[in-house]
């Protein structure tokens, strides 16, 4: 009975879209040396949709949302060279309703970090162009071994840290359009090689989530209304994660492929205050198994850039 109990949140675990949004919400620009950029970002990550592989199956019993307070900090040491963090903390519940009964999980607390040193090249593809690439690290703040009321120890995609360092490689290009200077495309790169939890289940055994590749490439514009600048735009995302191993052993259910669709709208109130908002949905969603993949993201914050003063010196 007790292996019961126990397997039955094994069976429902979900892929790592489940956890923390780091991959998305890096990529602060470089607003020049000596510029400090803050962002506080809400994000609401739902799940309520059960794939066998990319067929959508009639159970909604299962449900999953996360969700996650984002502090980004970013610094530029020149106009090339910037350092940028990422602290998250993060609320998560799953909910299994079968045979008119309800089970409820609920963790929170502070989550892992982001730590990224990028390098700015300008008009790599001519006049109003830039690729930036980053290197990175995720530092498990977070913690990785909180239990159940019985004692049990929850699994590892429902703990706020993933108790493992990842190494992370970065990069993005954009370029604005002549034919319409006001608007850009862009596209990004992101990679995470994830390290292992040595200490999952009590010390005894050892969990590691699959690498995680994801890429997007959207259009931007600008409008001008109200004395505000907004800038929509329409990003498309794919998402690749390989299946997670515990004790080197590939784990069922988890692991797939994404492609998601992401509509954008930001607002620049001031020359230093920019508030935005980003709605994701799937277009497609490939699941290794059986598992929850999600059903709509949304995303929603606020962004500071402090610049030093120029002072000008009269000969």
């Amino acid at each position: 009975m007790l292996l019961l109990c126990y397997g039955e949140p094994l069976w429902s675990q979900t892929c790592c879209s489940g956890g923390v949004p780091l991959s998305n919400n890096l990529g602060l620009p470089n607003e020049g040396k000596g510029s400090l950029h803050i962002g506080l970002n809400y994000d609401y990550n739902n799940l309520n949709t059960l794939n066998a592989g990319v067929e959508k199956l009639d159970d909604d019993s299962r449900l999953r949302v996360t969700n996650s307070i984002l502090l980004n900090l970013g610094y530029a040491i020149s106009d090339r060279v910037s350092f940028e963090s990422l602290f998250t903390w993060v609320n998560q519940k799953r909910i299994i309703s079968q045979f008119g009964n309800e089970n409820l999980t609920t963790t929170k607390g502070i989550g892992d970090a982001v730590f990224l040193i990028k390098y700015a090249i300008p008009d790599i593809l001519g006049t109003n162009s830039v690729l930036n690439v980053g290197l990175g690290t995720k530092v498990p703040l977070g913690k990785s071994d909180l239990t159940t009321a019985e004692g049990f120890q929850l699994i590892a995609d429902l703990q706020p840290g993933s108790g493992a360092w990842d190494v992370l490689g970065w990069s993005s290009v954009s370029k604005g359009l002549s034919v319409r200077p006001s608007a850009t495309i862009s596209a990004s790169l992101t990679y995470r090689l994830t390290g292992k939890n040595t200490s999952y289940l009590s010390d005894s055994s050892s969990y590691e989530f699959g690498n995680v590749f994801q890429a997007n490439v959207g259009y931007t514009d600008q409008f001008l209304l109200f004395n505000t600048i907004f800038s929509p735009g329409l990003i498309f995302k794919y998402r690749k994660a390989s299946f997670d191993k515990i004790d080197g052993s590939r784990l069922p259910n988890t692991g797939g492929e994404w492609i998601f669709i992401r509509p954008e709208l930001s607002a620049l109130l001031t020359p230093s205050i920019t508030i935005s908002s980003r709605l994701e949905l799937p277009l497609y969603s490939y699941v290794d198994g059986t598992q929850l993949t999600p059903t709509l993201r949304f995303t929603a914050g606020i962004s500071f850039v402090l610049k030093k003063k120029k002072l000008n010196i009269l000969n």
